[in-house]
Formats: C-alpha cells, structure tokens, sequence
C-alpha cells in the first residue's frame, strides 16, 4: 500500500523536467546574440535614417527671446541695476518690446498634418514593427515549443500565459520558461545592456522610443502658445527684486584673505 507521502513525491518527480544544457548553448544564447545584434542594427539604421528637423527662423527667434528673458530674471543679481533697467527695457517696453510682439496663434492641425513630422513617424514606427516581426517569425521557425529556463521560486498558474507562450501544456509546471516567453523577457533586460553599450539616449530601446513617439504627438496636438508665455515672462520680470550680489565683493575678498593686499 503506497501512503500519501509516497504518492506525492512520485508525483513531484513525474512532472519534473530535465533541461538538457545544449538548450542553453543551442537555444538560448543565439537568441539573446540574435537579439543585441537587432538592437545594434536598428539603433545605427534608425540614426542613418533620422533626419534634422526643420525649424522655422520665426519659431527660432521667440524661443530664443524667451531664453534671453529668462537668463536675466535668474541672474539679475549678477549685474548692476542699470543693466538690468536697460535689458527690461528692451524686453518690456510698450512700445518696441520683445516680449510686447504678437505671435501667430498656434495652430494644431497644420502641426499634425506637417508631412516631415508624418515621415519621421512613419520610421519610427518601421523601425520598431519591422524587426519584432522578423524577431517573431525567426524564433517560431527554429526555436518554437523550446523549454529553456526554470524559475527557482513556485509561482501561481496565473503566470502560465506570460512564461509559457507557444507550449500549450496544463500539467507543465508554471515555474518552466518557454522560449518564445524568454524572448520578451530578453527584450527588457537588454534595455540596460544598450545603454551602456550605445548610451541611455539609444535609439534601441522600443520602450523610450515609444514615449519619446508619444510625447512628440502630444507635443504637436497642444503647441505652445507663445503669447502667454510672452505675457508670463513680462509679470515675472516686473516682479525682479534686485540686489546686486558683487556690490561689497572687494571687501568680502580682503575679510576672507587679508594677504592679498601684500
């Protein structure tokens, strides 16, 4: 009569697997050098293929004044009052301020519909889609079904979808890693391999792609509007509270080193 002990252990090891190691070699390894090899070749395409963004000389120069203003309200300490009294002037006067111009309102849909940021998405977007679908069909073809990996922890079977994709198998424990799961777990853990590699802004990384694509559209659908930034940075500027920081700076230096006057 075989008790209940008996019964589980021949259970246990009933449904254990063993990993053959040419798994390792033969399956796993191609696909993670396969992998960076992708990443590589799509970072340096999508570089070839990036082209320098047309600036319009208008948009140029209200972001440069903007800039300008900006770099006087932080360091007006650093000048005398008169040089401040003069800049304001020229940013702030009523009549022939920089700041007093009236832009163009922004308008979104001449933004959306400009056909050189439609381009530049369209390879974004060929950038990222064509190589996973390459990726997919290659790992279906020659490495489909592959158990590769093992987890050293138990896991609940809600995680039998994502380690186990391509082996539709009930009774295989949750803890066993396909090789089509291993594939999208590979293209995470290289995101740290490229930065080091290619640099933290790398154009290998699907995930900062996608938000930089992201908030470019968002970016394209609001615009800014630069009448109120122009009209913010007139109220910050009436708000400049100088003191000029390097009025005692002769004595400050002759209280710090006294041997400076020899």
């Amino acid at each position: 009569k075989i008790n209940r002990d008996q019964k589980f252990h021949s259970m246990t090891f009933s449904t254990t697997l063993l990993i053959d190691p040419r798994i390792r070699d033969w399956v796993l390894f191609p696909i993670v050098f396969v992998m960076f090899l992708v990443g590589l070749l799509r970072h340096y395409v999508t570089v070839w293929m990036k082209s320098d963004p047309k600036v319009e000389e208008k948009n140029l120069k209200e972001g440069q004044i903007l800039i300008r203003a900006r770099i006087l309200r932080e360091h007006a300490n650093h000048i005398p009052l008169r040089a401040v009294t003069e800049r304001k002037k020229l940013f702030c006067a009523e009549e022939g301020g920089l700041l007093r111009a009236k832009p163009d309102a922004p308008n979104p849909m001449s933004m959306m519909m400009d056909p050189n940021n439609m381009t530049e998405m369209m390879k974004k977007n060929m950038m990222m889609i064509v190589p996973n679908i390459g990726m997919m069909g290659w790992l279906s073809f020659f490495y489909s079904g592959f158990v590769i990996a093992k987890f050293p922890f138990p896991l609940t079977s809600r995680f039998r979808g994502m380690l186990q994709r391509g082996v539709e198998l009930q009774t295989l424990d949750v803890t066993y890693v396909t090789s089509l799961s291993m594939y999208f777990f590979t293209l995470f853990a290289l995101r740290g391999v490229f930065s080091l590699v290619l640099g933290e802004h790398n154009e290998a990384d699907e995930a900062q792609a996608m938000q930089n694509q992201m908030g470019a559209m968002g970016a394209t659908g609001q615009g800014m509007d630069v009448g109120k930034a122009f009209q913010a940075e007139i109220e910050n500027m009436e708000l400049i509270d100088h003191r000029f920081a390097l009025a005692d700076a002769e004595h400050a230096l002759l209280a710090i080193n006294p041997s400076v006057l020899g």
